[in-house]
This record gives structure tokens, C-alpha cells and sequence, in this order.
């Protein structure tokens, strides 16, 4: 493929001859016989997207599941309605997510009985790391006596459940429509059949956009759980395989764990902290220190930013989904979205990077904002390395996005409705036509 008159972030309009990687880049690059010719017309074209944080067979199964959750679901009320007047997938379950305790507390058995007594309902909760099932579900799974339905996803209590096998050529679809042409697949406990059933569906075509995969070293962790000299033995053993690990933290505890276990069983260059949701300043120097990348999800400030407000003390605001100061602690960073658990829309994830702007329009964290370059950029690393931006450059991957505005628009807008074309190793991938 042959893009004619492109311009780079930097100002630059040039053409760029792209296969598999780039292969030539210059002014007036006349076309060979048989090759696609792009005219991006001035517009900007970007390294492709890369999400650096996804869940992609829930993501596809959440498209045709209820959202219970706020802002859409917020009272008890609200939840009875929906589940009595929903309909079974084509599986015979009524799958939900998005659930969270302001709506109608701790959710169990008893309460989706009263609901819905005769149809298998599961219930994810907004975290990922719940999913609550009524009496008919647990029959159906042939746990009929467990106490209250309340069953961690870390638990593998029913493999054939979690891998709700949904179609990914729509999702597919949607990634490449927003300029994605990578994504990071942070399924925990994800095995080698799923990887190679979705490496498949990449290689056939159902599933467009580069994979890369977080397992088998993520590593989810829970406060009631918490246990220094068993991570610190999970870490080594990842490391003397010659793996890095990714540790999931959502909350200060579970930081300050995870950072004491990489110093006492030792680093790996490409260690990760996914989400740290959650970071006090002593915990940034430490972070640093460990060269660790920090992979977080600005969007839920965006997303969940009023009940933050709301529910945790104003002391703890500043701790929160921090971006600036981690980048000033010298710490390696990148940006994702943690579909479907986040809204999947990198541009979004962007824009609350920048702005960190709630729901009502409160701002959660002014110290925190960062530059749209400085947002774009985390959106562009490189699977392995995230907080290594790539670059359009010749030789680097043919994974391209084409933005029908210049840069200045571009920065200053953050706009998902900007990409015009989506290309994943020289192959148009978005528009199909």
C-alpha cells in the first residue's frame, strides 16, 4: 500500500510505501503496478493504536450481555426491572455485567432468585473478579448447594462459563473503527487453548488487530488475601522461566505488597504493575527504582469518577489513577482501557488523561493531567515494551492509523471519529471497503 501525502505529528508531509513494516518513505513516491494507493489528503497518520490492557473474549461477550451497573442501572428497582423483562441468549443464560454495591448491595442468590427464579442469570461484577449466579445457573453448573452464588473468577470454578465464546468479528470491527491495531490480552489464567483458539480467529481474519498476551504471568491479588513470601516464590519462579510477570493492584495494599516482592525475589526488564489503581507518593520513588512499566486506565476517572467522589474520603483523591506524577517519578508508563470492565475507546482514555473529568464535570486529580501528546504517546508502544512509543519510521511495524484532520486537530480534540483508515501489516483493515 502506498498512503500519498501524509503528515507525520512532528509536521512533516510525506508518502509512506507500507507492507508488513515500512518500506520507504519520501516525497512523490510513485505507485507500482497493483499497489493500493491511500490519499490521506494532510491528515495525520500515527503509529496504530495499541490497547495495552484487554479482555477480549468477555469484551465480545459483553456486547450482547445487560449492563446492571451504574450510570445506566442505580437502584434496586431499576435491576428487578431489567432482569425480569430480559430475554436468554441463544445459550440459555442471561448474562449481565457491570454490577457494583450502590445499586442494591451485596448481590447473591437469594436476591436474583427473587428476580428471576427459572432462567440461569450470571452476574459479572464491574471489577471482573466476581460473578454472581442465581439458582437455576447453579444447578445448571451442577453446584446446587453452594451457599450464596458468589463465585471468583480467580477461583476457575467453571472454565466452560468464563469462556463465553462470543463471535470477535464485531468487536474486531469496533477496534479497528477507533485506530486500534494492537491489543494486550490480560485475561488472567488465560491457558494455551484459548491463546491458540484466539491467535486463530487473528490468522483466519475474524480477529484483525496484532495479539499479545499477558499469561501466564498475571497475577491477580486480594487484600484478604494477601501473602509477601508467596508472591515473592511466584515471582522468582516466573523470572528463573525467563518470564516478566504482570501484577494486578487496584488498591494501596496490594502495591505496597507487590513492590516488597520485586525487590526481595528481584527485577525482570519488562515487569508490570497493571492498573495501580491506587499510589501514595512513597510508593513512586520505589516504583522507579524496581523499572517497573505502570500500565493504568485514566478512562475510569471518566467513567467512575462521581462515585470515587462520593465514596472514598477526599484525603485519598490525589492517590487515585494517578498519570503526571508517575511520568515525573521517572517511571515507565502506558495507557489502556481495561475493556469491557473500562469502555474500550482508547480516544476517551485519552481525553480523561487529560482533562480527568467526571461524569458531572467535577475534575478528580487536576495534578494529574497530562498533554495530548504526552496521552497519545502511552497509546503507542510496542506490546512488549508499552512505555516505548513507536514511531512512523521505515522499518518500524506496518500498523498505521490515518486520521482525517491535521495534528492540531487531532491533539486538540482526542476524537475517536477522526481515524479514517486502519492498517494492520499493510493491509487495509478499517474501512473493510
Amino acid at each position: 500500500m502506498l498512503i500519498q501525502q501524509a503528515m507525520l505529528l512532528a509536521g512533516t508531509v510525506t508518502d509512506i510505501r507500507v507492507g508488513a513494516r515500512i518500506e520507504e518513505m519520501g516525497q512523490d513516491l510513485e505507485p507500482r503496478r497493483g499497489e493500493i494507493v491511500l490519499d490521506a489528503q494532510g491528515g495525520t497518520v500515527l503509529p496504530g493504536l495499541h490497547d495495552h490492557h484487554v479482555h477480549l473474549r468477555s469484551a465480545a461477550a459483553a456486547m450482547d450481555s445487560l449492563m446492571l451497573g451504574p450510570p445506566r442501572i442505580r437502584t434496586r428497582d431499576q435491576l428487578a426491572e431489567e432482569l425480569s423483562k430480559a430475554r436468554p441468549n441463544i445459550d440459555g443464560w442471561i448474562r449481565a455485567i457491570g454490577y457494583h454495591e450502590s445499586v442494591a448491595g451485596e448481590l447473591d442468590r437469594a436476591v436474583l432468585d427473587a428476580m428471576v427464579a427459572r432462567v440461569p442469570v450470571r452476574v459479572q461484577h464491574r471489577s471482573g473478579a466476581l460473578w454472581i449466579l442465581n439458582s437455576a445457573a447453579l444447578r445448571r453448573l451442577g453446584m446446587a448447594e453452594h451457599p450464596d452464588g458468589r463465585l471468583r473468577a480467580s477461583d476457575r470454578w467453571s472454565e466452560a462459563l468464563q469462556r463465553h465464546h462470543a463471535d470477535l468479528t464485531e468487536l474486531s470491527r469496533r477496534l479497528t473503527a477507533v485506530g486500534i491495531t494492537g491489543v494486550t490480552d490480560a485475561t488472567p489464567d488465560l491457558d494455551a487453548d484459548d491463546m491458540v483458539s484466539l491467535m486463530v480467529a487473528h490468522r483466519h481474519g475474524e480477529f484483525r488487530p496484532q495479539l499479545s498476551f499477558l499469561a501466564p504471568g498475571k497475577k491477580i491479588l486480594h487484600d484478604d488475601r494477601l501473602d509477601l513470601e508467596s508472591l515473592t516464590g511466584w515471582i522468582a519462579d516466573q523470572h528463573a522461566d525467563g518470564r516478566p510477570v504482570a501484577v494486578h493492584c487496584v488498591t494501596g495494599a496490594q502495591l505496597v505488597v507487590t513492590i516488597a516482592a520485586l525487590r526481595a525475589a528481584g527485577g525482570h526488564p519488562q515487569d508490570r504493575i497493571e492498573h495501580a489503581a491506587v499510589v501514595d507518593d512513597d510508593n513512586l520513588t520505589d516504583l522507579a527504582d524496581l523499572g517497573v512499566t505502570v500500565v493504568t486506565q485514566p478512562n475510569f476517572v471518566a467513567e467512575r469518577g462521581d462515585q470515587y467522589l462520593a465514596e472514598i474520603p477526599a484525603a485519598e483523591h490525589a492517590a487515585l489513577w494517578r498519570v503526571a506524577s508517575v511520568r515525573k517519578a521517572k517511571v515507565r508508563m502506558a495507557l489502556s482501557t481495561d475493556m469491557p470492565f473500562g469502555r474500550g475507546d482508547p480516544w476517551a482514555a485519552m481525553r480523561a488523561a487529560v482533562h480527568r473529568t467526571t461524569p458531572s464535570g467535577a475534575v478528580l486529580g487536576a495534578d494529574e493531567c497530562v498533554s495530548a501528546p504526552e496521552a497519545l504517546t502511552m497509546f503507542l508502544g510496542y506490546a512488549d515494551q508499552p512505555g516505548r512509543p513507536r514511531s512512523v519510521d521505515v522499518g518500524q511495524p506496518g500498523d498505521l492509523c490515518v486520521l482525517a484532520a491535521p495534528p492540531a486537530t487531532v491533539l486538540a480534540e482526542l476524537d475517536a471519529g477522526l481515524v479514517a483508515a486502519t492498517i494492520i501489516g499493510g493491509i487495509l483493515a478499517y474501512p473493510a471497503d
